[in-house]
């Protein structure tokens, strides 16, 4: 089990019972004996080989980004269990993407798209294929699948692979410029390497849908023959050498083709298929995909977490002006800016609760609760990310022009963000497909623990509305609200434009994102309820709790004019958010510091960072 570093505001009674028990309840163990290696990526990231390296250019930092992979490999005991460990890829992802995003993006090609797409398929011992190279790293894994004029509309993209029936072989082309795949990781950076490319299987004149296929790309010397690559432009946020890759009948030998319970060829040209149509047989060969979004979310957690512990400590160390002639204060005595962090870090112990749920329903659905949990997944991914972009932006602000320098941890990970955004499914399309399917699937939330009288109520707190000083009774303020909106989305569809179903979508979809969104908040409280009730030792209970109020207050606080008008709060009630809200920032304030410390960032990892140079004992400059 991860440990908090030592440090910090140590002289309370009770401090480190606290702290430990935050942190177990951050970095929990998705089941008794497993573990998902947060004590170990922490200790990795923090080694002096992934500190941030000053002057390197684009390629450079791409190259270090595969020696650094090789040092991930390297600690690893056992790559393939990696691969098939949903808890311990994300967590590999939340270490990594604090300390170099390109790191972060190539490890997830390498281990989840590409080697966990071969370990899913023909999982029969005696079918396995000869994976020590890439196991050990002597070539490198990536991805081929959308292409420049197909991405969330993948399942029609144009590359083929064509049987040959004389040779046994297939034929993998690229039939037109729009068909080049977009934009994955083959350069010669990194040495050789190895894709599993996605493309449309044709066999006796009979197109068969999408497949995955193995191919080599490049060995010591360089693209192998038929394999054009070319370099894309950089992009913003840490650099990865993303290409456009196209085929000129390249041959494959037939055991490339990946098939699987979704599909297989017959002997006879047919395909043997599982789930039946082309576009489900498709999405179950591409199922690491929502590995990739949990590993999405991942990161962003982990950036969230690793931002505020540089803002609030900072915040500690910073000293400005006082009020009185000559006086110096810290930043943390302004509640002008440890407000915001404050409500950043609900935020960011409400993203984590809800990746860790949904990851444990992702790892455990049964077979019939796979849609459900994938919904989650996506959902997640996109409300996590999204939330995360606020965070980070909020970090970097908050340490002002000492947050605009890479070396300072905080500059690239609003610009990392973004990537995962659009990774793995764009956000806005996973939303809106997770919208359409909630809004048809009827899904209600779980029952609620009964509300009542909150048992961690501070009974020397001032009167007010009560309701609002219960969490269960805000959640479920947020519930009603979601099925508000589902139902009228619902009745948005069945008003829409009759015999045009574009038409009859584009009326509901405002409708339907909005219930989405609700839906999306009512996940996150019950995650961070459910992490609340885990926590034994009293103080740390009752921290949590207060948190968990300030969430829950944040959001329903821009929704108090619906609820009221539903009859849900009273105009009183609605009026009291605010001052409930504010009254709880006065209590957390004094615990700001430790919340963040609780992320347990390693202390060689935070204290490498120059924006961490403690001010010198006496007068500061005011410039400091």
């Amino acid at each position: 089990m991860i440990t908090p570093p030592p440090g910090g505001p140590d002289g309370r009674p009770g401090h480190k019972a606290v702290l430990t028990a935050l942190t177990s309840a951050l970095f929990d163990e998705p089941a008794p004996g497993h573990d998902p290696g947060h004590e170990h990526w922490a200790h990795l990231v923090s080694r002096p080989e992934f500190a941030y390296r000053a002057g390197l250019g684009h390629q450079e930092r791409a190259e270090l980004a595969y020696d650094r992979l090789r040092l991930v490999n390297d600690s690893v005991a056992d790559p393939r269990a990696l691969a098939g460990d949903v808890h311990r890829l994300a967590a590999l992802h939340e270490w990594t993407a604090v300390v170099d995003g390109s790191l972060a993006t190539v490890a997830g090609i390498h281990y989840n798209l590409f080697l966990g797409s071969l370990l899913d398929h023909d999982p029969h011992p005696a079918r396995r294929r000869h994976l020590d190279d890439l196991l050990a790293m002597r070539r490198i894994g990536t991805f081929l699948c959308t292409e420049l004029d197909h991405g969330n509309d993948a399942a029609a993209l144009e590359t083929t692979a064509t049987l040959d029936r004389e040779t046994g072989t297939y034929v993998l082309h690229t039939p037109h410029p729009g068909a080049r795949k977009y934009m994955p990781n083959t350069s010669p950076a990194g040495g050789p390497k190895s894709a599993v490319v996605a493309a449309r299987l044709l066999a006796d004149g009979r197109d068969h849908g999408v497949f995955l296929l193995l191919a080599e790309l490049a060995d010591a010397d360089g693209p192998r023959p038929g394999v054009h690559v070319e370099l894309l432009p950089e992009r913003t946020g840490s650099p990865v050498d993303h290409c456009l890759t196209s085929f000129d009948r390249v041959r494959l030998p037939a055991s490339a083709l990946l098939t699987g319970d979704h599909g297989r060829l017959g002997p006879d040209g047919s395909t043997v298929s599982g789930p039946g149509s082309r576009r489900k047989r498709f999405l179950r060969s591409i199922g690491r995909v929502t590995e990739g979004k949990l590993c999405m979310s991942a990161a962003g957690v982990g950036a969230s977490r690793a931002a505020l512990a540089i803002a609030v400590r900072y915040a500690g160390l910073r000293r400005i002006s006082g009020t009185s002639a000559g006086s110096r204060v810290p930043l943390s005595a302004h509640r002008s800016h440890t407000d915001r962090l404050l409500a950043a870090c609900a935020t960011a112990y409400a993203t984590t609760f809800l990746h860790r749920a949904a990851t444990r329903a992702w790892a455990g659905h049964a077979p019939e609760d796979r849609a459900r949990a994938e919904r989650l997944v996506a959902v997640t991914k996109a409300w996590n990310t999204w939330r995360t972009r606020d965070v980070l932006v909020e970090c970097r602000e908050r340490c002002g022009a000492q947050g605009l320098f890479p070396a300072n941890g905080l500059a690239e990970l609003p610009l990392n963000v973004e990537g995962a955004i659009t990774a793995e499914g764009d956000n806005l399309a996973v939303w809106v497909k997770a919208a359409a399917e909630h809004v048809f699937a009827h899904e209600e939330p779980r029952p609620i623990r009964a509300t009542g009288a909150d048992p961690l109520a501070d009974p020397e707190a001032p009167p007010g509305p009560g309701v609002l000083r219960d969490p269960y009774v805000l959640r479920d303020l947020l519930a009603a609200d979601e099925a508000r909106l589902r139902r009228h989305a619902a009745a948005r569809i069945r008003s829409g434009p009759a015999g045009d179903p574009l038409a009859r979508w584009n009326h509901a979809s405002p409708a339907a994102q909005d219930a989405l969104a609700a839906y999306a908040l009512v996940q996150a409280a019950d995650a961070f309820l459910d992490a609340v009730g885990t926590v034994g030792d009293p103080r740390a209970r009752a921290l949590l709790a207060d948190l968990c109020r300030l969430f829950l207050l944040q959001q329903v606080h821009p929704r108090s004019g619906d609820l009221a008008a539903a009859g849900l709060l009273s105009v009183p009630q609605a009026g009291g958010i605010a001052t409930e809200a504010e009254a709880l920032r006065a209590r957390l304030t004094p615990h700001l510091e430790t919340l963040t410390e609780a992320f347990a960032l390693p202390a060689p990892l935070m204290d490498r960072l120059p924006l961490m140079d403690r001010p010198p004992a006496g007068p500061v400059p005011a410039d400091r």
